[in-house]
């Protein structure tokens, strides 16, 4: 089984290290094969952080604080309405809903907020928590992750993000995120999300201690995993791909690290595409990246833009600036990269 990996790593990485122009044709072949109606697709969500209290304190984060910071936070029930109501006027109803893994904020915690803002606003979508999440609120209250989930479910999740994913390898997370979820916990939760039936995105940040071989270990361990999920449920949707901010972090004082260029997130972006044939949707993150690279990457396997980010306070803690792409702006940039913009929803159904 070891050697099998190994081999298929090593035959992995040939192709990733093919010059870019025909690695990137070999991507948008397999992307348009997928996608042959030209469209990309991206989506208008908010991101609100439910809080910036973490136990993790990963060395790559700016944005979590303890418990005694003078600006820690719980988000109120006033202010989600206000930043629902907000989203509603602009045409969205989704909640991108993540924050740190909080001392006193167990499962009960969370099955009220979402009965509660369900109750107040039954068109919302909650994208909400993530993995790492759902093992330390299991265990939080010694409950199976299929008893937490389908909790939540009950409650209103509608979807589970990848977040927290990182790279698969406990080597990296070991030193980079000890207090989060293993590698083995990260998969399992998300098996139990696939048995389910919940729609679930896959993810990855690098471009920090990892090596080429672990990242392409972590695509596998994804790919397999989806390889698993019964037939008549979606699984992973989609896969996004982050390049990790490094500005001003604990990380960046400990370890000189080169930031991710142009060419290997593209070239990081196309080997996605290829390896991951099981996953319908790939996801640039114009937001770390920028819209320019954006583009590029919709001719090197990526098929979706992701949101508008109205709001994002996470990456952009740790060095990209917090902007903004309007309705019209989003339409353009994907119009200008030669492709065709249709606004969908989580499960990925266009919205005419």
């Amino acid at each position: 089984m070891k050697d099998n990996l190994l081999r298929e790593i090593s035959e992995i990485k040939n192709i990733y290290n093919l010059p870019l122009a025909e690695l990137m044709n070999k991507a948008h072949t397999i992307r348009m094969k997928l996608h042959p109606t030209n469209e990309v697709t991206w989506i208008i969500d908010r991101n609100v952080n439910i809080t910036n209290v973490c136990i993790s304190q990963c060395l790559f984060c700016n944005f979590c604080r303890t418990k005694k910071s003078k600006d820690a936070y719980i988000t109120s029930i006033n202010e989600y309405r206000k930043k629902i109501k907000e989203l509603f006027e602009i045409g969205g109803n989704q909640l991108l809903l993540q924050g740190g893994l909080h001392h006193d904020l167990d499962l009960k915690y969370y099955v009220n907020l979402f009965k509660q803002l369900k109750y107040e606003f039954p068109e919302l979508k909650l994208h909400a928590l993530g993995p790492s999440e759902i093992v330390y609120l299991s265990e939080k209250s010694e409950l199976s992750y299929e008893y937490v989930l389908k909790e939540l479910i009950e409650a209103g999740l509608d979807s589970l993000p990848g977040a927290g994913a990182e790279i698969l390898s406990d080597r990296v997370r070991k030193i980079l995120s000890p207090a989060k979820c293993t590698t083995h916990e990260w998969i399992e939760v998300m098996r139990v999300a696939h048995k389910l039936g919940l729609v679930t995105s896959a993810t990855m940040v690098f471009g920090h201690i990892e090596t080429i071989d672990e990242r392409i270990k972590h695509l596998i361990l994804i790919r397999d995993l989806q390889n698993e999920k019964p037939e008549n449920v979606p699984g992973f949707l989609n896969f996004v791909l982050w390049p990790v901010q490094l500005s001003g972090t604990r990380l960046e004082k400990k370890i000189k690290i080169e930031k991710v260029n142009i060419s290997e997130y593209v070239r990081m972006l196309a080997i996605s595409r290829i390896v991951l044939l099981n996953i319908p949707n790939i996801q640039v993150s114009w937001l770390t990246v920028g819209k320019d690279v954006a583009q590029l990457c919709l001719h090197a396997g990526a098929n979706d833009m992701g949101s508008i980010m109205i709001e994002e306070n996470v990456v952009s803690s740790a060095g990209v600036s917090k902007n903004i792409m309007s309705i019209d702006e989003m339409k353009q940039t994907i119009v200008e990269a030669g492709f065709i913009p249709k606004i969908r929803n989580q499960k990925f159904e266009i919205i005419e």
